[in-house]
């Protein structure tokens, strides 16, 4: 031991230092250690650094006072090893460059910078697994030095892996083996480092301290370091998102305000849409594939569990960080819409099997919808969903629909204020507006056009137990919508009564038809009250439009569908309220249809719009007009009111009638004029035409039938071929079917709508394919009509009302009626002139069928 002192401690050589043992390093730390650090500080050698590196931290590192590493080691070394880290990345980038197989100089020079690196991160490593093994609960501000130079050195050396293909341009594999070793050894000092700051402790009651700094500073580098290694190492790239979270939450009661939460949420959406897109890719390769890879299902299997794993992470950092997301609102939007955009039955989804649309949807989808539970009370998210510049690209607004259909389904059992909350409209700044949900899920779902057209169509469990069934957008929306209002609460009926209103008074007419079915809905589900209360409704809003228009129509059509609901009393008060004696009501009494009203009530009626009908005819007929003023007469009623009564009126009557519309057409008159005239034409099918006046009417038969077929109308004409083939089946004049086929173009026209034929032929992609370029290229926002709002008494809704049916007693009276009058016609023409030869063998036959009927009667 003499001569060992002999020579001061302070003043041997490094290679001797390195074989000393324990107790003599122990023992001599306070002479050494301050000789080493100054050589570390000093030395320019790269190779001097690592060799006194090693041996503080081999040697002398496990003597030293664990409370006082900071100020004694960490915050001396680590500073100036983190710049040499830099500096030998800088140079190795650098002279990447130059590396080939011929020049054996760079080859090497390059190699023992690595080499260099990798044992640099060997002696971070001893650091970490030596503050491990010493302490039990770390206090961050104790080692503070120590996880940010660690950090920085592993983020710098996975980027470096990450882009060696284009650093190395081609000759990786001169230098696998070490960056290989290189990743390795940063992959095991990340995870050292982990088990280290899983010892970390932070004191709860103190609101601002150096600790909760540097733990912030430390998630957000771990965060860096996962965008990262995203595409390297999956497992290892969940382990540290893990470890993310789990810090998070840890430490959730300090660090809360200072986290950074937008660029966590950010990036773990970021991670779910990448793992969910490889997902999709691998299932759509497995598709495609005739022979299942059985590496391509285990990767699709450990992908699927990745998204899993992602969403759950989101889920459970969502729930504890929810008033700190406001920002993030946006994000989450975002990643509901793109997900549900690349996901079956989307039209813009990749091409995956069945099987593997179902385990995708159980192992992930499944996790977004208590996403959207959470969010249903965040004004914020509310905000962004409804806002109404939302200005989605077409591939988002069918999972918009969705998500809105989501959002219906949950709010019944959410709280008034929760409710009210998505139901109103409200002025969120002097730019923004949020749309209430129901304006929303109206104006969503016209933005469907392709979907609603292909149609698409979704699983849809009918009732409990049961197994699921295909429906298409159009019956899902429907079904939820009416579910969604049969639950509301009764103080947000005036919003509900708004929207209905306006969407029927859309100008896109699928949006119109789902107010309509929904409105319907609710007048069978409300109270009777109700309904005759929106029946009165409409009537004023129909009276009080300035003309023609597609508002007018809707309306119409809404009326006559909801007469049907009313009880026959509320039915007894419309028609006193609205009195068809008045002439000014007759424009509502063309929409109602005469099949709503009991027996009496309907005869009644009849007769009192055919009397005021027939007299403001005889008021136009009476006075001084031209044929340009045709257009005044109240034709859209009286058409309708003569087929309704066709097999009472006198054939002149009905020569005349069609003798006029004969006319009409030729003027081209309106199309809802044009409408009332098939609507007619329709009715004749099972008229029987006298024979003295069948030349006055069948020529102009044929050629009403004929003007009308030629139309170019898309709905005239398909009014036109419906109303045809009903007269043609039902016509006992055979002979002027083919009178009416004016041309070979009409012709083709009949028979491919009787065959149902002359459609295109396009496969299930390329139709998909068309009605995505169709949706681009034609979809604009619908102008919006303002109607002035009226506010209506909320009505608890009671007991559903059965619908009125027709008695079938009326339909005997009907059809014996039409009989009689037939056979008054054939008396009538036996007076005045003598029979033709064949009419005594046909009543015979008509007589022997009298007969069958009788046995029936009996």
């Amino acid at each position: 031991m003499s001569q060992e002192r002999a020579v001061p401690a302070s003043a041997v050589p490094l290679e001797e230092l390195s074989s000393w043992p324990e107790e003599l390093c122990r023992r001599e730390l306070p002479s050494v250690l301050p000789r080493l650090l100054s050589m570390y500080q000093h030395s320019d050698s790269w190779l001097e650094h690592i060799q006194i590196l090693k041996i503080i931290v081999e040697m002398f590192l496990p003597h030293m006072n664990h409370l006082t590493l900071e100020q004694t080691f960490f915050s001396q070394v680590l500073p100036k090893t983190v710049r040499l880290f830099d500096d030998m990345m800088y140079e190795l980038t650098s002279q990447a460059r130059g590396l080939s197989s011929q020049n054996l100089e760079i080859q090497t020079t390059i190699r023992n910078i690595l080499q260099t690196m990798v044992q640099l991160l060997g002696a971070l490593t001893g650091c970490v697994q030596h503050v491990c093994a010493t302490q039990e609960s770390i206090i961050l501000e104790n080692i503070h030095s120590l996880p940010s130079s660690v950090l920085h050195v592993i983020k710098s050396t996975f980027v470096h892996c990450k882009n060696s293909e284009s650093v190395y341009s081609g000759r990786l594999h001169l230098v696998s083996d070490l960056l290989q070793a290189l990743f390795k050894e940063a992959y095991s000092l990340q995870k050292q480092l982990m088990e280290l700051l899983d010892m970390v402790c932070i004191d709860p009651l103190i609101d601002e301290n150096d600790d909760i700094l540097n733990m912030v500073v430390v998630i957000h580098s771990l965060l860096d370091i996962c965008s990262v290694i995203s595409s390297m190492d999956h497992a290892f790239h969940a382990n540290t998102w893990k470890f993310i979270i789990k810090q998070s939450l840890k430490h959730q009661s300090v660090i809360k305000s200072q986290l950074k939460h937008k660029d966590i949420i950010t990036s773990l959406c970021e991670d779910i849409l990448f793992s969910f897109r490889s997902c999709l890719q691998l299932a759509e390769q497995m598709t495609q594939s005739d022979a299942q890879d059985n590496t391509d299902c285990k990767l699709f299997q450990k992908t699927l569990k990745l998204c899993h794993f992602f969403a759950n992470s989101l889920l459970h950092y969502t729930k504890e960080f929810l008033p700190f997301l406001s920002d993030s609102c946006c994000t989450l939007h975002q990643l509901y819409l793109q997900v549900h955009s690349k996901f079956p039955p989307s039209l813009y989804a990749a091409g995956i099997s069945k099987a593997q649309q179902e385990e995708i949807a159980g192992a992930f989808l499944v996790t977004l919808d208590p996403l959207v539970s959470q969010l249903l009370k965040f004004q914020p998210f509310v905000e962004v969903v409804l806002d109404s510049e939302l200005g989605l690209p077409c591939e988002l607004q069918f999972p918009q629909c969705l998500l809105l259909v989501v959002i219906m389904d949950e709010l019944p059992s959410q709280p008034e204020d929760v409710q009210t909350l998505w139901c109103t409209e409200t002025q969120v700044s002097e730019a923004t507006t949020r749309v209430s949900l129901l304006k929303a899920i109206f104006s969503s779902f016209e933005q469907c056009s392709g979907e609603l057209s292909l149609p698409v169509h979704l699983q849809e469990v009918k009732s409990k137990g049961q197994t699921e069934v295909a429906v298409t957008l159009y019956q899902h929306v429907c079904v939820h919508l009416c579910t969604f209002i049969a639950s509301l609460h009764p103080s947000l009926f005036p919003e509900l009564d708004t929207a209905l209103l306006n969407a029927v008074l859309s100008a896109n007419m699928i949006t119109s038809l789902l107010a309509m079915d929904a409105w319907c809905f609710l007048a069978r589900y409300g109270t009777a009250e109700l309904c005759a209360h929106h029946v009165t409704i409409v009537a004023h809003l129909i009276k009080s439009c300035p003309g023609e228009c597609h508002q007018l129509t809707s309306l119409s059509v809404l009326l006559r569908r909801l007469f049907f609901f009313m009880t026959p009393p509320q039915q007894v008060e419309f028609i006193q309220k609205f009195s068809p004696k008045e002439a000014e009501n007759l424009l509502l009494w063309q929409y109602i249809s005469f099949q709503a009203l009991p027996a009496e009530l309907r005869k009644q009626t009849a007769l009192e719009v055919s009397r005021s009908g027939t007299a403001q005819c005889r008021k136009w007929l009476s006075s001084s007009r031209t044929l340009g003023e045709l257009e005044s007469l109240t034709l859209c009623l009286l058409l309708p009111l003569l087929g309704f009564f066709i097999q009472t009126l006198d054939p002149q009557l009905i020569s005349q009638v069609i003798t006029l519309q004969t006319s009409l057409l030729k003027s081209e008159p309106p199309d809802h004029v044009r409408l009332a005239v098939l609507d007619f034409l329709s009715s004749l099918g099972k008229l029987f035409i006298p024979q003295a006046i069948q030349d006055k009417i069948l020529p102009h038969l044929s050629s009403v039938f004929a003007l009308l077929l030629a139309d170019r109308n898309w709905l005239l004409e398909q009014h036109s071929l419906e109303a045809f083939t009903q007269f043609a089946e039902g016509t006992n004049h055979e002979e002027i079917v083919p009178q009416c086929l004016s041309s070979e173009e009409t012709k083709k026209k009949v028979v491919s709508f009787l065959e149902k034929t002359g459609f295109v032929e396009e496969t299930a992609a390329a139709r998909v394919e068309r009605v995505k370029q169709e949706k681009g290229t034609f979809w604009e926002p619908f102008a919006k009509v303002t109607v002035e709002e009226a506010k209506k008494s909320a009505l608890q809704p009671s007991a559903k009302r059965a619908r009125h049916e027709l008695p079938l007693e009326e339909e005997y009276r009907s059809a014996l009626q039409a009989a009689t009058a037939a056979l008054e016609a054939i008396e009538l023409l036996l007076q005045k002139s003598p029979p033709p030869d064949w009419l005594l063998t046909k009543m015979e036959t008509l007589q022997e069928r009298i007969d069958k009927l009788k046995h029936h009667v009996f």
